[in-house]
């Protein structure tokens, strides 16, 4: 009776590895995966339509000194992020983006808040 479970058991543990070795190897994720924000800060036009629509409240405009002179960008606190995509739906110039990193961890939770020139 044993017999039956115990070839079950050999078939299922040696066929597959289940995980990956993180962070050398990464899985590959779904197109529609919405992961870590980016920001284009060369076109943020600092319209404020990214702080205005979000529901959590998660994304401040911040100044940010440039070329051109004084900016107001957004910064965003990943720890209270949806990542509902509202944001980027909303973005004019489309310098708000998702993308697929899923890379979060962090010791301090203060490293959470990114400013504008971490996000790009």
């Amino acid at each position: 009776m044993i017999w039956p479970i115990l070839k079950t058991m050999k078939t299922t543990i040696g066929s597959k590895r289940f995980t990956v070795n993180f962070p050398e190897e990464r899985e590959s994720m779904p197109d529609n995966y919405r992961g870590m924000l980016r920001l284009d800060m060369n076109t943020c036009i600092s319209c404020s339509a990214c702080a205005i629509i979000c529901p959590n409240k998660t994304i401040t405009m911040v100044d940010v000194v440039t070329a051109k002179g004084v900016k107001k960008m957004p910064q965003i606190g990943i720890e209270r992020c949806l990542f509902c995509a509202l944001c980027e739906e909303v973005c004019p110039p489309k310098c708000l983006t998702l993308t697929k990193n899923y890379d979060y961890e962090v010791y301090d939770k203060r490293e959470l808040l990114k400013n504008p020139a971490d996000l790009e």
